[in-house]
């Protein structure tokens, strides 16, 4: 089901996102209601006033969300804004963005486990999950055609910021360490943050270099499909399967609430 306000896409709408790639989005597992509803609405807030200048009304964008969704009550909802007022030739308006809504079956997790190679890349405005796609696919791309599975950023003095679609975290003992660098602040990271202490585990944020990889017990991977994925190595270095701890991080991502639509 695809809708654009809440309506069926006019052939305008779809030549717009044939020829012209500005906007950004935000997508979640609909469960009878969504894990971290308020922080996907929160991340469409921020882009809307960053990309258009102005945004759209929560209430229109949960009258969207149910429309997409019908009657259906597990489903995999994606939420993009975008403007045809806005292209390559009229850059500079200041406007409401459209709503394209896109429910369709859950899809399953990334992967059981990723190999991930490490790639000098800074996203284009890192802090918004935008519809520039092309980064994530070349870098995916590249790394699988080298040998792994997925692609770790890193810039050029060997800070480790985030991947092609999911944030990382690495644990050692009970500890969890987010990196800290320009990158897209996760939804699941934030859930899984928020259960990290019923579960006996702690946190902390800071820098991460690629010679400190070697000093975390695990890695792993999260994103609103894949809620913690191991990471069984980085470049050459090596990570044992540690089930238990993933366990913990993924009852902590499953402890957050299921917020009505």
């Amino acid at each position: 089901m695809i809708l654009i306000d809440g309506r069926a896409p006019t052939p305008d709408d779809l030549t717009y996102f044939a020829t012209t790639n500005y906007g950004a989005y935000t997508s979640f597992r609909v469960e009878a209601g969504v894990r971290g509803l308020d922080l996907h609405l929160a991340r469409l807030e921020a882009s809307a006033l960053a990309l258009f200048g102005e945004a759209v009304p929560d209430s229109d964008l949960r009258r969207f969300m149910r429309a997409a969704l019908g009657e259906a009550t597990d489903a995999w909802l994606r939420i993009g804004l975008f403007s045809p007022d806005i292209g390559p030739r009229t850059p500079e308006g200041i406007v409401r963005p459209k709503v394209l809504t896109t429910a369709s079956p859950p899809p399953p997790p990334l992967a059981s486990s990723l190999r991930l190679q490490l790639q000098t890349h800074a996203r284009l405005l890192p802090q918004h999950k935008h519809t520039a796609s092309i980064e994530a696919i070349h870098a995916r791309r590249a790394a699988r055609q080298s040998g792994f599975d997925d692609a770790l950023y890193v810039d050029g003095d060997g800070l480790i910021s985030e991947g092609s679609l999911w944030n990382i975290g690495f644990v050692v003992g009970d500890t969890v360490v987010w990196p800290q660098a320009p990158m897209l602040a996760g939804v699941a990271q934030a859930l899984i943050e928020e259960g990290l202490e019923k579960q006996g585990m702690t946190s902390a944020t800071r820098p991460v270099r690629t010679e400190d990889i070697a000093t975390f017990d695990v890695a792993f991977i999260c994103n609103s499909a894949t809620p913690a994925c191991a990471v069984t190595a980085i470049g050459d270095v090596v990570f044992d399967l540690d089930e238990t701890r993933l366990d913990r991080l993924r009852a902590a991502w499953a402890s957050a609430p299921l917020q009505p639509i």
